[in-house]
């Protein structure tokens, strides 16, 4: 498993432990139109991300289309980025 897939696996296992009853997420499930993610739990979720990639991340309205779903945060979030600073 690579590095990004466990970073995917462990935000799967964060959301779950805050949404038990969904046994498991799809990657394309819209974690926001199923209150997966609701406004009050956004900011930790922001926080958790931030502690798993290490390094803050933009949360505009623009970039928030990348915390729609678990594909879009392996995409957008998650990967290791080439040249990036960790």
């Amino acid at each position: 498993m690579s590095a990004d897939q466990e970073k995917l696996e462990s935000v799967k296992r964060w959301l779950l432990a805050k949404k038990p009853a969904l046994g498991d997420i799809d990657l394309d499930l819209d974690l926001i139109e199923n209150r997966v993610i609701d406004s009050l739990g956004f900011l930790d979720f922001v926080f958790f991300l931030e502690q798993l990639v290490g390094r803050e991340l933009q949360t505009d309205a623009e970039s928030v289309k990348a915390f729609r779903t678990l594909r879009s945060l392996g995409d957008d979030i998650l990967a290791e980025r080439e040249g990036a600073e960790t």
